[in-house]
């Protein structure tokens, strides 16, 4: 449980889809002078590098965001955010997450992140106390459990497990539901692999079933190498806002430019 570590896969493909959206996300609601509460269950570092050794081993970034940043236009969240962040740390600095809410969140919304590996909760605490973050060593669907209703109630959850606990393939159903009726305003977020042999399936299905108001979008592009498993990747909102149907039909188009 405590050995997946996301700088081996910052900036791949499957983040371009994740962070695309959770930016654009975080704009809409910022658009109006009300407060809000974000909470992230896996939140990872932060901040990676993209020249690391980590990145260079798997190569996903290169076939990520940096052969495809042209996607997203100047005044896009996600261009906005990846602008930033080169400007505070350097050209090769890539934003997880945590730091994607922090820079698109204001000084009157309230940011609460998860993380038990102990050296990505020491990144992350370290990397993200400039910005008032709350940051917790602990399970990140437990914490999700004890905060909601989050103050203030408006708000969103963003649910991004390595999945290397297949049981969290069984529990997330459960976990959203009892989330849901707790946090009924809130925008819930999961993301997840796709891999071949679809052990997604089940858990979307059952998703889908209990969250009438939903927005399930899902991306396919190539394995970043041979053998490699995940074929695509996918996103499921509930209480998906307005507009966001359109962004991410957008975002389909461009990756089926990939196949």
């Amino acid at each position: 449980m405590l050995s997946y570590q996301h700088a081996f896969h910052a900036g791949n493909l499957a983040d371009v889809q994740k962070h695309a959206l959770l930016a654009w996300t975080l704009d809409y609601l910022t658009r109006k002078d009300k407060p809000l509460s974000y909470i992230e269950t896996h939140a990872g570092r932060g901040l990676y590098r993209l020249t690391s050794a980590e990145a260079a081993k798997t190569g996903e970034a290169a076939q990520g965001i940096l052969a495809h940043a042209d996607w997203f236009p100047a005044g896009h969240p996600y261009a906005e955010r990846l602008h930033e962040t080169q400007t505070m740390y350097g050209g090769d600095a890539y934003p997880g997450s945590p730091l994607i809410a922090a820079l698109g969140l204001r000084e009157n919304d309230s940011l609460h992140l998860a993380e038990l590996h102990p050296q990505e909760h020491a990144a992350l605490a370290g990397g993200m106390a400039e910005w008032g973050a709350n940051v917790y060593k602990r399970d990140g669907f437990d914490l999700a459990l004890a905060l909601t209703p989050p103050t203030p109630r408006r708000g969103l959850l963003l649910c991004d497990p390595s999945y290397e606990v297949k049981e969290d393939y069984d529990r997330i159903p459960r976990i959203f539901a009892q989330i849901a009726r707790k946090w009924n305003v809130g925008i819930l977020i999961l993301w997840y692999p796709i891999l071949t042999g679809g052990p997604h399936r089940p858990m979307v299905k059952a998703l889908q079933e209990q969250h009438p108001d939903h927005l399930t979008h899902e991306v396919r592009f190539p394995p970043a190498r041979e053998g490699h498993r995940m074929e695509g990747s996918g996103m499921f909102f509930v209480n998906p806002p307005f507009g966001l149907a359109d962004e991410a039909a957008r975002l389909t188009a461009l990756f089926k430019r990939l196949r």
